[in-house]
């Protein structure tokens, strides 16, 4: 019997074995070789020592030291069984479900593991509490902080955030699968029962129950009208009360006078009435609505501040015996005059004064631009910004709720509901319709009383059956949730149907740039000046390597390593550049005044990012940063300008204005150094222009401009991180088949279009049987099923191969 390396197993049978281990199974090696190329061959050593945490990973997650923190991210906690669920970005395959199910293979105090991968989480259950009480720690027990150390040990750092403090419990709503599970058993019921009474049978049996059954088909019926239907007589009576008329009137209007007339001819014995068509309408209608409600539990559409800043911050407080001490304070409850320590890499989540340390701070995620900004002791630093030379302390100015970048989600838009000013292409159609109907039933009535009074009555309810328009309420549902999937499938993903509709609309396209045009995936570089000798080539990348300056390891990950060396010496000034030394020859990297440069350099190359460089105090020259564009960018704008403006507003500096300037159409405007604000009135003013707007962004400096905008899309580089409030979520990925989606738009609202022209059709042949006395209940249950379901399919097939447009393009991954 051999164990398996990687499950541990016992196996007496065919072996695997790979670099002189045994695995049980392909599946096992296949994991090994997974974790062993992601350098996370930790994993194994854990099993050996369980529980046994890295000083290095404890500081970043000290503040689950604080029980108040962590009573917030618990969802249970009672006789030393503590549950929790943790956002785990990095979950990506099958092995990463099977390495964090088995955690308990690593260290025992871990009960159970659940991933649910769409959602990137892992819902965790293990033993805690006497390790604190007792001063002593078992095997079978830990910490949540040790437990989340651990998970970053093997490459599976939680990411929590403020967000996960004020996290409300998720409800899901399934009253429309109940109600559509309603319609559909008493829908089959009814029909199974009213076949006799389609063909009039003539057989002793049937014609003795048949009172029985009709009641029967009334009993099916009144959970039908009385719970599944009663969205629409509620969305009726709303419409009414507003003096709108709305498409669920004409619908629920339908639905009453047809179970009121089907019960009056059961109650009088003249038939079954039109049970089996009301049971059909509700049925299809609800799952028109149900296949519309596609939703995607995992992504968040609403996301603000709190998804980005950290849930607490390091404290330094003095107690009563003037000793300055460190403590992990929630940050909504820092308050004006506290001083905290921000380490680096870390977010200043308030808005507060530089006192000690070199701020670096990085504020893209916030205002777009992509330069670190430099401060001085005495400054003020506003909330949002990541810093990036070593740590600062602070005293806080003002708490988070007053913070520059919270305020910007008290602007009113922020809690307005987009959709609400929205018509649909439905509900433009709904009042001329109802107002049609109602005519067409009065005057046919009042015709029938002057040729044929006692046809009056049977005439009217008769309309009013027939032209129940459910075709055309279907026609927008089925359109839009099959495009709703098929978007979902190739990773765009649209908050709601109505999104849709409105992309039909659009007459101009607003780009931010950071971010958006670009990516943060990499950059290229350009080297202006004196070649480079070997051995300065070696000194650049060893001083490089020693800096932690965002611009420092950008170029560092660019150049070739060139046999690197341990340094003499090495300086770092915050906000000019570094400096280091190895022998008698020194280098300066940084800014053109910090390296001593006197030659000339072109003013263009200064609007670029650049790093320059001398070495032995004699100037070498230069390497200049260009901006990755997305693959496809020029492709996409020239799509767009056919059908729609385009603008680019960016927070970033101009730098880049002359190359967009060759991508874009002449005279297409761009402002920069904008900031949130900024962005936010200018899409309201174009609004007030009469322009249907589209903006695209990806930070917190575009929210208000995503959601003021008749149409926000997020692009985002991993769909389950950070992304502002929006109405749909971009894979940065797919970004140049964004012109294909808002095309597949257009055409849905069209193909919706064709389908009302397809349902009229059926209201009319409908109309003709019921103005002329002639519905029956066998035209009745033929004419309104063949209408919802030649509707359904006529959406799924056109919508089937318009979505083959984006297979076509779809790149190979």
């Amino acid at each position: 019997m051999v164990s398996c390396f990687h499950c541990g197993d016992s196996c007496d049978g065919t072996l695997v074995v790979h670099q002189d281990k045994n695995f049980c199974c392909f599946g096992c090696k296949t994991v090994f070789e997974i974790l062993t190329i992601n350098n996370l061959s930790y994993y194994y050593e854990l099993e050996q020592t369980p529980g046994i945490s890295p000083e290095a990973r404890q500081d970043k997650f000290k503040f689950l030291e604080n029980e108040a923190i962590v009573d917030k991210l618990l969802e249970f906690n009672e006789q030393g069984t503590q549950v929790i669920s943790l956002h785990i970005p990095s979950i990506h395959c099958s092995s990463c479900i099977w390495v964090l199910e088995n955690l308990n293979k690593i260290n025992p105090a871990i009960k159970t593991a659940q991933v649910d991968f769409p959602k990137k989480t892992v819902r965790i259950t293990f033993s805690s509490t006497s390790a604190e009480a007792t001063g002593e720690k078992r095997a079978d027990e830990t910490t949540l902080q040790q437990l989340v150390v651990l998970l970053s040990r093997i490459g599976y750092e939680p990411y929590i955030s403020l967000d996960d403090a004020s996290k409300k419990p998720h409800i899901i709503d399934r009253s429309l699968t109940y109600k559509l599970g309603v319609a559909g058993f008493a829908f089959g019921n009814i029909m199974f029962l009213s076949f006799p009474e389609y063909f009039e049978v003539n057989e002793f049996w049937l014609d003795t129950f048949k009172h029985l059954f009709r009641w029967l088909m009334f009993a099916f019926a009144l959970p039908v009208v009385f719970y599944a239907a009663q969205d629409y007589f509620i969305s009726a009576y709303k419409g009414l009360r507003s003096k709108i008329l709305n498409i669920d009137i004409p619908i629920a209007l339908g639905i009453s006078v047809l179970f009121l007339r089907s019960t009056v001819e059961i109650v009088m014995g003249w038939g079954s009435g039109f049970l089996d068509s009301m049971a059909g309408l509700v049925f299809f209608l609800l799952l028109g609505r149900f296949f519309q409600q596609k939703t995607y539990a995992y992504l968040s559409f609403e996301r603000d501040y709190k998804s980005y800043f950290p849930m607490a911050v390091t404290r330094i407080v003095t107690d009563e015996k003037n000793q300055i001490t460190e403590e992990q304070a929630q940050v909504h409850e820092l308050e004006k005059g506290n001083r905290i320590l921000i380490r680096n890499a870390e977010l200043l989540p308030v808005d507060a004064i530089l006192i000690k340390g070199n701020a670096l701070l990085d504020y893209s995620f916030v205002t777009g631009e992509s330069e670190p900004v430099v401060k001085n002791s005495g400054d003020l630093l506003f909330a949002g910004g990541r810093q990036q030379a070593g740590p600062i302390e602070v005293t806080v100015v003002k708490p988070v709720a007053q913070s520059y970048l919270t305020q910007l989600w008290s602007n009113e838009i922020f809690s307005k509901n987009s959709h609400t000013a929205f018509e649909t292409i439905t509900d433009s159609i709904s009042k001329r319709f109802t107002i049609s109907l109602l005519t067409i039933a009065f005057v046919a009535s009042l015709f029938w009383l002057h040729i044929d009074s006692s046809q009056a009555l049977q005439v009217f309810t008769a309309i009013l059956i027939v032209a129940c328009p459910c075709a055309i309420a279907l026609a927008a549902p089925f359109t839009l949730g099959n495009l709703l999937r098929i978007f979902g499938k190739h990773k765009w993903y649209v908050k709601d149907s109505w999104v849709i509709e409105q992309m039909a609309s659009i007459t101009t396209v607003v780009f931010d740039k950071t971010g958006t045009l670009t990516t943060n995936a990499k950059n290229t570089i350009a080297y202006h000046g004196i070649a480079l000798t070997q051995e300065e080539k070696c000194l650049l990348t060893s001083t490089l390597r020693a800096s932690n300056h965002p611009l420092s390891r950008s170029l560092y990950a660019i150049l070739d390593k060139n046999n690197i060396r341990t340094l003499d010496d090495f300086k770092e000034e915050v906000g000019e550049g570094i400096s280091g030394s190895i022998k008698e020859h020194s280098i300066k990297i940084g800014s053109y005044g910090y390296v001593g440069a006197t030659a000339e350099v072109d003013l263009e190359t200064f609007q670029k990012t650049t790093v320059h460089i001398s070495t032995d105090e004699a100037y070498k020259g230069c390497y200049v940063f260009f901006t990755e564009y997305r693959s496809g960018v020029e492709e996409v704008f020239n799509s767009l300008r056919k059908n729609a403006e385009i603008i680019i507003l960016s927070g970033d500096n101009d730098g880049e204005r002359h190359y967009l300037e060759t991508l874009l159409p002449a005279g297409t405007i761009m402002l920069f150094n904008q900031k949130p604000e900024d962005k936010l009135c200018f899409i309201k003013n174009l609004q007030s222009q009469g322009k249907k707007v589209l903006m695209i962004g990806d930070g917190l400096n575009d929210a208000g401009a995503l959601v003021q905008s008749d149409v926000g899309i997020s692009i985002s580089e991993n769909i389950n991180l950070f992304s502002p409030a929006c109405d749909a979520i971009l894979d940065a990925s797919r970004f140049k088949e964004l012109p294909t989606f808002l095309s597949l738009s257009k055409r849905g609202v069209q193909t919706i279009k064709y389908a009302f022209v397809f349902s009229l059709f059926y209201n009319l042949i409908g109309l003709a049987f019921a103005v002329t006395g002639h519905l029956s209940p066998v035209v009745a249950a033929i004419l309104m099923p063949l209408s919802s379901i030649s509707i359904v399919i006529f959406t799924t097939v056109v919508t089937y191969f318009l979505g083959r447009k984006l297979i076509i393009k779809a790149p190979v991954l």
